[in-house]
């Protein structure tokens, strides 16, 4: 079991319970999933930059991403309807609490002039999604294998009710919020 995960039952659970006045365990909010998705609009010209774009997000993840396809066709995008236009990965488990571990005390420091992220990126229902305007703040990812600066959006898929129950939640795990 992870550190994290071992603090998130203890202590996380507790503190939450205490300041949101659950009558129930079970009522506390959980980190469902986090989804990592990067769109490669470069690729419907080149294959191969999708294919980095994966190899990218499979050693950030320690998973193997899932090309995602166009849902439909834009003329302005020359994009076409099934044209695979970017990737994804789906964490859950063990993986989820490393990745956000990794995220918070080893990628986020690393981002220049960090004052922290944005509290106001809930979208009412408890989910909470974090933009990434560089794959090189990874320690994993190595400077000199990289072809193309990427960003990817980072979404934290919670079972809480409200944006505040998330927001206090993630504040447990570390998340560093804007003052």
């Amino acid at each position: 079991m992870t550190r994290l995960k071992e603090t998130y039952l203890n202590e996380i659970v507790d503190g939450m319970t205490k300041k949101f006045g659950y009558k129930n365990v079970m009522q506390v909010p959980k980190l469902e999933k986090i989804v990592i998705n990067m769109g490669v609009g470069e690729a419907k010209e080149n294959s191969k930059i999708l294919d980095a774009a994966m190899k990218d997000l499979e050693i950030i993840s320690g998973q193997k991403p899932v090309a995602t396809k166009a849902k439909n066709s834009v003329a302005n995008f020359k994009i076409r309807e099934g044209m695979p236009i970017g990737c994804k990965v789906t964490l859950r488990g063990d993986k989820m609490y490393d990745f956000l571990d990794r995220l918070v005390n080893l990628a986020l420091p690393r981002v220049r002039d960090f004052r922290g992220v944005n509290p106001n990126a809930f979208d009412g229902r408890g989910n909470y999604a974090l933009g990434i305007k560089e794959q090189l703040i990874f320690p994993e990812i190595e400077y000199d294998k990289v072809d193309r600066v990427r960003g990817m959006d980072v979404i934290f898929v919670t079972t809480a009710r409200t944006d505040e129950e998330a927001r206090e939640l993630l504040t447990q795990f570390g998340m560093p919020f804007k003052k």
